[in-house]
């Protein structure tokens, strides 16, 4: 079987990895002040463990724009805790 290095493109194989460590990071950090490091962490590892072996240019375009929209959503997140003001519309 494949592996995600050899069965895509270079640079969308390299924007998979630099966002699977981005979320791993984001969810060592969201750990640590849950004090469920562990789990957090297990959990990216899983989804993206899940879909490794996908090969399909969309179905992984797609998951990669989900796993940014997990990030931002988290920044924003963070951001409006720290500075108590709200980025989103929603209320």
């Amino acid at each position: 079987m494949p592996s995600l290095q050899t069965a895509l493109p270079p640079e969308l194989a390299n924007n998979v990895i630099r966002l699977y460590r981005e979320c791993l990071r984001r969810a060592k950090y969201i750990g640590h002040k849950q004090h469920n490091t562990a789990l957090v962490v297990d959990m990216v590892r899983q989804q993206f463990k899940k879909h490794m072996h996908e090969t399909d240019p969309e179905k992984i375009q797609k998951l990669k724009d989900d796993a940014a929209r997990g990030l931002i959503n988290h920044i924003l997140y963070e951001s409006e805790q720290m500075s108590g003001r709200k980025f989103s519309k929603s209320s």
